[in-house]
């Protein structure tokens, strides 16, 4: 029992007598949270800083969203690569060349793009090169023939390693399984007979004067060289066996449907050291075999003629970046291209429309590997079944994943390393003719400005409506758990 305190008993008295009764205890009051949030003034989430490139603004605050992985690469990014994800229609291609300009404003930048789809008979990104005075390399198997685009995958820029790899990566996508040892052996044979023949030999006898080329190896593995059968102990016939698909892949190359575009030197005047190179593949047909053998001829060219120790930044964008990730070969190389390129300031950017697209192929443990490198993702529309799909492979947050449904075009979920935010793209007035990709689908009915300025607002109205009313919901769910405040 507390003790008597008569001095304390005086003192209250007489404070209580000269200022009036002063309360020092409140009564708990029982509240909900709905009720309890307004005494806590608004909060946003924290962005991602202030330097790099704006993207839009971040739709629950109306704050603007910033976005940079040089930047933001080892404090907020343990890796510069970048994944988008999206239903047609909803603003994939619109960032990503929006992006593309605007990360060109820096003079230490440097974009490659491998452009898959096609408009007018020309790639995508044929506007945006031509605007900043740059000719597409375009790869056609119909216009090859005739004074087209070549690249070498013998081209001597390319180390010797490099050659071979790029080789059996070839046969592999082609044949869709790995080499064995024996075809592999009749393989390396003809490629080290091949750059032997291009030498320069010890007695000054003049080599060819030009680059070895594909049709030199498939005339190797055809009629491979006694010496090569000697040093292993086995029969010249064996060898010629062994590599008999071998030359049967490489000669669609040399004389088959994709002859032309790989079977010669490397055509002269390709510019790497342009800001902005763009492989126009939009001839080649997307569902064929060709593709991913392009992306894979076209990947290893690049790591060992374009990527180079001189301290600039490179983004490596890959539209229709399935034909990469659902190819084991494929996706093998360019894993390690990632993580060559991460020690040289290369951000690879993979634009994909359906995860599942990957992750239930023939290169799941690959795609894996893949999507786990990249840090930033961004996520546009998707149906409901195929966003759950999603939040599970890429660990969204529930309230994300329940957002992506409902996202309007324009609008996408931002998952930058776990900093997870709803942020409308912004296209200025200058780029949106460059961006602009559905005109086959809408220029014969133009829209009158205004008009077309009202549909955008009211267009942004409501999708900044949708996105509060789900927030509100959110919170709203919340509001049947009480406490005490």
């Amino acid at each position: 029992m507390a003790m008597f305190d008569p001095l304390g008993a005086l003192t209250e008295a007489f404070t209580s007598f000269l200022f009036g009764k002063v309360e020092s205890t409140r009564l708990p009051v029982r509240t909900s949270t709905g009720q309890a949030q307004a005494v806590y003034l608004p909060t946003a989430a924290p962005g991602l800083g202030d330097s790099g490139v704006i993207i839009g603004r971040e739709v629950y605050s109306g704050k603007g969203y910033i976005y940079d992985p040089f930047q933001l690469y080892g404090q907020q990014l343990p890796a510069p690569h970048w994944l988008v994800l999206g239903e047609s229609g909803n603003g994939k291609s619109a960032l990503e060349k929006t992006y593309v300009l605007r990360q060109l404003r820096f003079r230490d930048r440097q974009v490659v793009v491998l452009d898959a789809q096609g408009e007018d008979g020309v790639g995508e990104w044929n506007l945006i090169a031509q605007e900043l005075g740059i000719t597409p390399i375009r790869l056609d198997p119909t216009a090859a023939l005739n004074g087209g685009i070549r690249l070498n995958p013998l081209d001597p820029s390319i180390t010797t390693t490099g050659q071979l790899a790029l080789l059996r990566t070839i046969i592999e996508v082609a044949m869709g399984h790995g080499l064995d040892e024996r075809s592999g052996f009749a393989l390396k044979v003809a490629h080290a007979a091949v750059l032997t023949q291009y030498e320069e030999p010890a007695d000054g006898t003049p080599r060819p004067g030009r680059q070895p080329v594909l049709s030199d190896i498939v005339e190797q593995l055809r009629h491979p060289e006694p010496a090569s059968a000697e040093a292993m102990n086995v029969d010249i016939d064996d060898v010629r066996a062994w590599g008999l698909d071998v030359a049967l892949v490489l000669d669609r190359l040399v004389d088959g449907d994709l002859r032309g575009m790989f079977d010669g030197p490397t055509t002269a005047g390709i510019d790497l050291d342009a800001p902005l190179i763009v492989f126009d593949l939009s001839h080649i047909d997307r569902n064929s075999i060709a593709m991913p053998i392009l992306m894979a001829i076209v990947g290893v060219w690049l790591e060992h003629t374009w990527i180079r120790p001189d301290r600039k930044k490179r983004i490596f964008l890959v539209e229709e970046a399935w034909h990469i990730i659902n190819s084991p070969f494929v996706a093998q190389l360019f894993q390690r291209l990632l993580k060559f390129g991460r020690r040289l300031g290369l951000s690879f950017v993979a634009v994909v429309h359906h995860l599942s697209d990957v992750v239930d192929g023939a290169a799941a443990r690959e795609a894996a590997a893949i999507l786990k490198m990249a840090s930033t993702r961004t996520i546009y529309a998707q149906k409901a079944d195929e966003a759950r799909a999603t939040g599970r492979v890429l660990g969204l947050p529930r309230w994300a994943v329940e957002i992506i449904p409902t996202l309007t075009p324009g609008i996408a979920v931002w998952d930058v390393n776990g900093n997870v935010q709803v942020v409308k793209h912004l296209i200025t007035e200058a780029e949106r003719p460059l961006v602009y990709t559905d005109r086959a689908m809408t220029e014969s009915s133009p829209l009158p400005t205004d008009e077309a300025r009202s549909l955008a607002l009211a267009a942004d109205a409501e999708a900044e409506a949708r996105a509060e009313a789900i927030a509100l919901e959110r919170q709203l769910r919340n509001e049947s758990s009480e406490t005490v405040a």
